[in-house]
């Protein structure tokens, strides 16, 4: 209640210490759930036993990192666009830290942004009018923030959809252009990008070798011990379960029990391999000082997806291949399950690598981006202006300054990023792989199967709904999950590569 307390703002004129009565005066049960939203109200949900309290829990804490995080996963142009706006508008207004509202879809995200802005005109506007005790005023103040917060979602959903309409249109009248002009558009490009390269490459350059290059290794250090102890854990889980499955199934034959093994190895309870990587709290907690980088739940939630979907392909990978070995060795079916366990656990390791390596160079980029361009801005934010205006307007939709700036910071900060990845594996520190021994270490599997995953939906066992959305493709596993698998024995997946596996509905 004294966080709840803490999220209701107390104008001078009824500032008055009172004390107020919770809105339930006796638990029904002794295991609690306290649920809060952003500019919604609360909700509590009550247990009588522990079990279906971290029953529940576990299934609420996968909706709300996919529902926050699955549409920003996706790497559509649409979204990236959608992104890159979210950062120029708060830059131009002198934001450059990580956004911790940066949630959801398109236009949850949006409608954060419009009730940042809001809600200081609400307060004004509506607290010195509130008479009532303070309990019936909290009461009045969160339902009035609900209901403001619906409306502007309302309004931004019909806003959107005729905007996005609009650039469909736009998108395709904009194509004849490009086709005729682009010779004139790189030009344009090449010539805006030589002016500032040479204006900023050499300022850029300094501070990043000595306000952020120092620092890179250590930062890489936190990040890796907590991601890498998570995906480690994951793998013994995963070798337990196949080991423990291959013990009790050494007849052979494909059985029911075999299917319902199966389909309970796909489903393992990462909470332990979770709370590992939610300790990145504590690692990461002196980043808001150097850098000003608070957002640590979003890279928490990310990362826990990426490992979430890398068991689950794991899990489908051995299924295929255990059946694919029993047909092929029906008389030795202890030996195929052991191959099929092995092949699964040396590309879980090549596959682990591969993703954490990539989880570490956004990381460390999101982290240390925002701290170069807020640094400089100052100095080039006059100049990128002025620049503007030599850009042809005809093009003006195809050439931004924005963007060649931002690159030219990003090339900078990638070389430094890269070389101390290079020199985590190289030290084969947590086991990362060089890229010589990505290379030599892929095994046949990787090579066979490349098929869309399809997530389980925990979101929809409670009531949420949305659309499908894309996620980023894990590297070599076989995409799927279980819910799709047909009671039959499966077919040998397709050769060819298929399109990115659909992910979530948006929160």
């Amino acid at each position: 209640m004294a966080m709840v307390d803490k999220c209701f703002p107390v104008s001078e004129t009824n500032n008055v210490n009172e004390k107020f009565a919770p809105p339930i005066i006796g638990m029904p049960g002794q295991f609690p759930v306290y649920l809060r939203l952003p500019y919604r109200r609360d909700y509590y949900f009550c247990f009588r036993q522990d079990a279906r309290q971290a029953e529940f829990l576990s299934i609420l804490s996968d909706c709300i990192r996919h529902q926050n995080q699955d549409f920003l996963k996706k790497k559509t142009v649409e979204v990236q666009a959608f992104l890159k706006a979210i950062h120029l508008y708060r830059q131009e207004k002198g934001s450059y830290d990580s956004w911790k509202m940066l949630i959801g879809s398109d236009v949850r995200v949006l409608a954060n942004l419009v009730m940042e802005e809001l809600l200081p005109s609400l307060e004004k506007d509506m607290l010195p009018h509130l008479k009532a005790r303070k309990t019936e005023r909290k009461r009045v103040w969160f339902a009035t923030v609900e209901a403001a917060y619906f409306l502007v979602q309302e309004c931004l959903f019909k806003g959107m959809s005729a905007l996005k309409e609009e650039c469909r249109k736009a998108a395709h009248q904009q194509e004849v252009l490009i086709r005729s002009d682009m010779d004139q558009i790189l030009n344009s490009r090449t010539y805006l990008e030589g002016k500032l390269r040479a204006s900023v490459l050499e300022p850029a350059e300094k501070f990043c070798s000595e306000g952020v290059q120092p620092y890179l290794a250590s930062v890489l250090e936190e990040l890796m011990g907590p991601i890498s102890s998570g995906f480690q854990e994951a793998r013994l889980l995963s070798d337990s379960q196949m080991d423990q499955l291959c013990q009790d199934f050494q007849e052979g034959g494909v059985t029911n029990e075999l299917k319902q093994a199966l389909a309970k190895l796909s489903r393992p309870n990462l909470l332990s391999c979770y709370q590992r990587i939610n300790s990145l709290h504590d690692q990461l907690h002196d980043l808001q000082e150097r850098f000003g980088f608070s957002n640590i739940s979003s890279l928490v939630h990310s990362t826990q997806i990426d490992l979430q979907q890398l068991v689950e392909n794991a899990a489908y990978t051995f299924h295929l291949l255990l059946y694919k070995d029993i047909e092929d060795n029906p008389g030795n079916a202890c030996s195929a399950m052991e191959k099929s366990r092995h092949r699964v656990l040396k590309q879980y390791d090549y596959d682990s690598s591969t993703v954490r390596k990539r989880i570490f160079h956004e990381a460390l980029v999101g982290i240390t981006l925002p701290h170069i361009k807020k640094t400089l801005a100052p100095t080039y934010k006059t100049e990128l202006q002025g620049l503007k205006q030599l850009v042809c307007a005809d093009y003006s939709n195809f050439v931004h300054v924005h963007n060649i700036y931002e690159g030219i910071l990003l090339q900078i900060l990638n070389k430094e990023v890269i070389k101390v990845l290079e020199e985590a594996a190289r030290l084969k520190k947590h086991n990362l792989f060089t890229d010589t021994r990505d290379l030599l270490s892929q095994s046949s599997c990787s090579s066979l199967f490349s098929t869309p995953f399809i997530p389980s939906n925990p979101a929809r066992m409670l009531g949420f709904h949305g659309q499908l959305q894309t996620q980023p493709e894990t590297p070599t596993f076989i995409q799927t999950h279980p819910e799709t698998q047909p009671e039959a024995e499966p077919q040998p997946p397709s050769l060819l590569s298929q399109r990115g596996p659909p992910g979530w509905g948006a929160r």
